[in-house]
C-alpha cells in the first residue's frame, strides 16, 4: 500500500510539472510584437490597421531603409479619425500612442515624390492588450504540490521576466538590423555615384585632351601650297 502511494504521489507530481511546462509554452507564444517591410511606390500612400483595447499602448517605430532621400510622410489617426501625430519627409521616428476601444490607421506618404520608390520597415509593439484566455487557468490543474521546495508561482513570474527581456533583446536587434539595412544602401547608392561621376569625368578629360591636341597640332600645319 505505501509503494502504491508513493506511485501515486510521483505521478501527480509528474503531472503537474507537464501542466506547467504547457502553461510556459502557451505563455511564450502569445507574442505581441510584430514587424513588416514593405515597398512604397512613387505617387502612392499605404494605410495600415490595428484593433486596440481601451488602456492599452501601441508604439509604432519606422525607417525609412532605401530611396531618394531617405525620407517619407507618416500619421497615426484615431478611431475617430483625430490626427495624433504627424511627420513630414523624416527617414525614421518612434511614436507611442495610449490607447481606446477601435481601429488606429497609420499612414506612410510618398506622394511629394514622383520617381523615387521608398523600402519602409516599421515595427509594432502591443503592451497591456488582455487576451481572452486567463494566464492563471492553468493553476486549477495542479494539485499536491505543495510538498514540493519550489513555488510555481515565483518559476512564472522569473520566466514572465525572462520573456519580457528576451523580446525587449529582439527588438533591439531587429532595430538594428533595420539601421544597418538603411546604412548598407545608402554607402552603394553613394558608391554607385562615385563610379558614375568617376567615369564622367574621365570621359571628358579624354576628350579635352584629344581635342586639345588636334588644336595644336592644326597651329603648325603648312597649309600654303607649293607650286613646282
Amino acid at each position: 500500500m505505501d509503494i502504491s502511494r508513493g506511485v501515486f504521489h510521483v505521478l501527480l507530481v509528474l503531472l503537474a510539472l507537464v501542466l506547467e511546462k504547457f502553461a510556459v509554452l502557451a505563455a511564450f507564444s502569445q507574442s505581441m510584437d510584430s514587424d513588416f517591410t514593405f515597398t512604397l511606390p512613387p505617387g502612392r500612400k499605404e494605410c495600415f490597421f490595428q484593433t486596440m483595447k481601451k488602456d492599452a499602448s501601441l508604439e509604432i517605430e519606422y525607417q525609412v531603409l532605401d530611396g531618394a532621400g531617405l525620407d517619407v510622410d507618416f500619421y497615426i489617426a484615431s478611431p475617430t479619425g483625430h490626427v495624433l501625430f504627424n511627420d513630414y519627409r523624416k527617414s525614421d521616428g518612434v511614436h507611442t500612442v495610449e490607447t481606446e476601444d477601435g481601429d488606429y490607421m497609420f499612414c506612410f506618404d510618398n506622394t511629394f515624390s514622383s520617381v523615387s520608390e521608398k523600402v519602409i520597415f516599421f515595427e509594432l509593439i502591443l503592451d497591456n492588450m488582455d487576451t481572452d484566455e486567463d494566464p492563471d487557468d492553468w493553476k486549477e490543474y495542479v494539485h499536491g504540490t505543495d510538498m514540493l521546495d519550489m513555488k510555481l508561482e515565483d518559476i512564472m513570474d522569473t520566466i514572465n521576466n525572462v520573456k519580457a527581456r528576451l523580446s525587449k533583446s529582439v527588438h533591439i536587434q531587429t532595430v538594428l538590423r533595420a539601421f544597418e539595412a538603411r546604412d548598407r544602401n545608402l554607402q552603394e547608392s553613394n558608391f554607385d555615384r562615385v563610379n558614375f561621376w568617376s567615369i564622367t569625368n574621365l570621359l571628358v578629360m579624354v576628350i579635352v585632351s584629344a581635342v586639345q591636341v588636334y588644336l595644336v597640332r592644326s597651329l603648325f600645319e603648312d597649309k600654303r601650297k607649293i607650286c613646282t
